[in-house]
This record gives structure tokens, sequence and C-alpha cells, in this order.
């Protein structure tokens, strides 16, 4: 049996209808909202849960979060109940793990010298739960 394997393609930072709507048309899988406060595409969990309830069925929801307290994660599910979680602070395994959902850990890796030393094979492995 052959596995096929097919680029999944998520837009992210969208704050208004309309563009919610045209990603949908453009085939996006899933949409992303931002609720990372200091973003200027930041949307609030109830604002996110709003253009949330715009996707079809197969188009799934990201909430994303910057060092957001597990309060602040919880809000955004209660939200968003479908979401998929994605992390791009400081967050540990212990930290992005607690909500208990499926979770895509961003990588940030530094610029210049000190990203030649950093080791994508641990973190990876350090954050084996995610899912991406």
């Amino acid at each position: 049996m052959t596995t096929l394997h097919r680029t999944r393609i998520k837009i992210c930072g969208l704050t208004r209808e309309a563009d919610v709507d045209a990603a949908v048309q453009a085939g996006a899988d899933a949409v992303g909202f931002v609720l990372y406060d200091q973003s200027p595409r930041h949307v609030t969990p109830e604002r996110a849960g709003e253009l949330a309830r715009r996707l079809p069925a197969f188009v799934m929801p990201v909430l994303l979060f910057v060092n957001a307290s597990q309060e602040e994660v919880s809000r955004g599910c209660q939200s968003v109940p479908q979401a998929l979680l994605q992390f791009h602070g400081d967050e540990t395994p212990a930290d992005c793990e607690a909500a208990q959902r499926p979770y895509l850990r961003a990588a940030r890796i530094p610029t210049g010298s000190p990203g030649r030393d950093f080791d994508l094979l641990k973190y990876a492995e350090d954050h084996r739960a995610a899912q991406a």
C-alpha cells in the first residue's frame, strides 16, 4: 500500500469574516487565529469563536499562543472547542501538553552563530507529543 502525502495549507492571523471566507474559498486546510495581544492581528478568544463558526467541517481552526497562561489557553479552548493549539513562545513540553489537546510547536531557531548550535532533533524529541 502506498502512503500518499499532501501538503496542507494553514492561513493565520485572520481577523475579518471576509478573510476567513476567502481562505476557505482558496482551499485552506486550516485557519489560524492569533490570541497574542502584542500582535497586530490579535483577536480575543470570543472573536476567534465567532470567526471559527464560519468554517466548514473539514477546515481546522488553530489558536496561536505566545507565552500564554494556562487560564488564557483554557479560555481559548472554551471559545473554540474544536481548535488545534499552536505555541510560539517559550512554552515547555509540559506547558504545551497541559491543555490535553492536539498541538503544534513552533521552533524558534536563533539567527547567526547561535542558530548553528540549535539541536532540532532534540527539540523535536522534547516535543514528541506535538502534531507537527
